[in-house]
């Protein structure tokens, strides 16, 4: 226990402190006493707070502009960083290469995110070999789509409980309303999609650029699982802000100023949509070509429609694909888009095939439009068997093709699946299809050359002679397994 003396004595001497500090304050007017600066010591004050704060700043941006230098060191040296721009040959290309592949190789594949996950491999090879046109055509084999555990469509709203109805039903004197909602949520939840359809679809969704999407691609089910897809990223797939000479867009309800304006397109330009030469119809997609310098300037950029090959005929660059559905195998020659000379050289894969890229002679002729067939699960021999439309046997489809050619001679496996000889026979064709395709160009001037000039070209002398550009017949090549056992005699492109 305390003392008493002690704490009578602590209060004492606290009540005095206290009244010592009233009268001070008395003294002073009302106002606590302050030690007064000089104008000279506020001045100095001021100097030294203002040189503390300019100093924690200076640290400040140093330490950040520091950072940023050392995170842009690692970023430049860092092992697998992304291009920034994808490499451009700097080389007018005019040819085209085209692929076509069945849908029935859809139907194999047993979920739907496998189905997307395989159409988005060939789509990335695609891209990466520079194919203009996909062509996805029925070989008359493929087999209705099974799901497991399929898309569930679920009707907006608050949800309901089990054992319980809503008022508005209950209400209803007839369940006719009631029965058709039921009917056709039912119908939405067992619809099942053509595989030649769902490949199509995946394929345009892989090739459209992110910033379009929503325009082009409602909500789908065979779009489900999109969100799986790898990005083509490829050079139309533009940044927001990539200052690209090309952009793809979609036209907008809306018109520039003035009476001679043109439409505006929404080109993926954040909050800036871009005036074209032109009054096109609202909704269609179109390749607008803009000035790089046009980006950094506040007012509207303008630009120019033109065509989709024109950045590849201009430099080479890659433009994406078109996608194509064909009826049948004959509807893949018979509808070519690229006018009446069509495919001037038509190649088919097979294990059967008696041209190898192994050997050492082997090289394609000169060409303008390349097609490359691929078979599905029973190869193009049981397509060609399928087709009522072809007047030959099964056995003759090489007859089809100006190369019958095996891209992978003595297979490792008894079957090659179709995604897996994309990739093979387009990376193997590669430097052969960049050396046929600038000799095509580089006979076009020399052609052009001569003409200006005012030379005759020998060549068209004789009206009766063979043109030279005509594809020579591929010479037989024979292999040990040229005729395959019963356990091979799954095609190639399964």
């Amino acid at each position: 226990m305390e003392d008493p003396i002690s704490t009578s004595e602590r209060r004492a001497k606290k009540e005095e402190a206290k009244r010592l500090k009233r009268k001070r304050i008395e003294e002073a007017g009302g106002v606590r006493p302050r030690k007064v600066k000089d104008d000279s010591e506020k001045v100095k004050g001021k100097i030294l707070n203002n040189k503390k704060n300019n100093n924690s700043k200076k640290k400040k941006m140093t330490n950040h502009n520091n950072n940023n230098k050392n995170n842009l060191e690692k970023e430049r040296h860092r092992f697998g960083r992304v291009m920034e721009n994808v490499p451009c040959p700097n080389q007018a290309r005019m040819s085209t290469l085209s692929i076509a592949i069945p849908g029935s190789i859809i139907a194999n594949a047993q979920t739907r995110e496998l189905r997307t996950h395989l159409v988005g491999q060939i789509a990335r090879a695609a891209a990466v070999y520079h194919v203009d046109e996909i062509i996805v055509f029925d070989d008359k084999l493929s087999m209705e789509m099974k799901d497991r555990g399929g898309y569930r469509f679920r009707p907006h709203g608050p949800k309901i409980p089990k054992g319980r109805e809503r008022e508005d039903d209950n209400n209803h004197d007839d369940g006719e309303d009631k029965k058709t909602h039921e009917n056709a949520e039912e119908r939405v939840v067992h619809q099942k999609s053509d595989p030649h359809a769902f490949f199509a679809r995946i394929l345009q969704y892989c090739e459209c650029p992110q910033y379009l999407r929503r325009h082009f691609f409602p909500m789908h089910p065979d779009l489900q699982f999109a969100g799986l897809l790898p990005p083509l990223d490829a050079p139309h797939h533009v940044r927001s802000g990539e200052r690209s000479k090309y952009r793809e867009g979609v036209v907008l309800d809306k018109r520039g100023n003035g009476p001679d304006a043109g439409s505006l397109v929404n080109c993926g330009i954040r909050s800036q949509p871009v005036e074209i030469d032109k009054v096109l119809a609202p909704g269609i997609r179109c390749t607008v070509k803009i000035d790089p310098k046009a980006y950094g300037s506040p007012r509207r950029i303008n630009g120019i429609v033109v065509s989709p090959s024109a950045p590849t005929e201009e430099d080479g660059t890659y433009w994406g694909y078109t996608t194509r559905m064909a009826m049948d195998l004959n509807a893949v020659f018979s509808e070519c888009p690229f006018g009446p000379n069509k495919y001037d050289l038509k190649i088919g894969t097979s294990e059967r095939g008696n041209v190898t890229v192994d050997d050492e002679k082997f090289g394609l002729p000169s060409f303008r439009h390349s097609l490359v067939v691929f078979g599905g699960v029973a190869g193009i021999e049981e397509c060609v068997d399928a087709d009522e439309s072809m007047s030959i046997p099964g056995e003759k489809s090489n007859t089809l093709f100006d190369i019958w050619l095996n891209t992978c001679p003595y297979q490792g496996s008894r079957t090659i699946r179709t995604e897996e000889a994309v990739l093979i026979t387009l990376s193997r064709l590669r430097p052969h299809i960049l050396k046929s395709s600038n000799h095509v160009e580089e006979s076009k001037n020399e052609k052009d050359n001569d003409n200006g000039s005012g030379t005759m070209d020998s060549s068209n002398t004789n009206p009766d002679e063979k043109n030279d550009n005509t594809i020579p017949s591929p010479k037989d090549v024979v292999f040990s397994d040229e005729d395959p056992s019963d356990e091979s005699s799954v095609d190639l492109n399964e």
